[in-house]
């Protein structure tokens, strides 16, 4: 598990391996990720987009954002949490991933909240943060 926290906003992640979606012949490697985010702050906060900065084994860098998550832009009270899956495929059996949360309170004020960087690994594969 891989954890970050800002403004007591904090963003869990557990990344694995999706061997019966993968097909190492044909150079294709999914990982699925489950990701909880729980508002330990005093204030109510909605999520209004995502960055992703994703980079395979061999340095090529994908880059994705866009509104919410998995199509929702949920809203946390002091002390909910939020949970979702989503999935990234590679063409290499290893990668990284890492981002940022926009968030807004309900006053309008935004701030972004680090997803923390987690690697890709499929299995046999050595696990690094570079």
């Amino acid at each position: 598990m891989y954890r970050a926290l800002t403004r007591d906003i904090e963003v869990t992640v557990e990344p694995y391996f999706l061997e019966e979606q993968s097909d190492p012949d044909d150079s294709r490697y999914v990982w699925g990720y489950r990701i909880v985010i729980a508002n330990r702050s005093d204030m109510t906060v909605k999520l209004m987009a995502r960055y992703w900065h994703i980079t395979d084994q061999n340095g090529l860098v994908d880059e994705v954002s866009g509104p919410g998550v998995v199509g929702e832009q949920p809203v946390l009270n002091p002390g909910d949490t939020y949970e979702y899956s989503s999935g990234c495929p590679l063409d290499t059996p290893s990668g990284v991933m890492f981002g940022h949360y926009q968030m807004q309170t309900m006053a309008g004020d935004q701030f972004n909240v680090i997803i923390p960087a987690f690697s890709l690994d499929a299995p046999g594969q050595s696990r690094t943060l570079n």
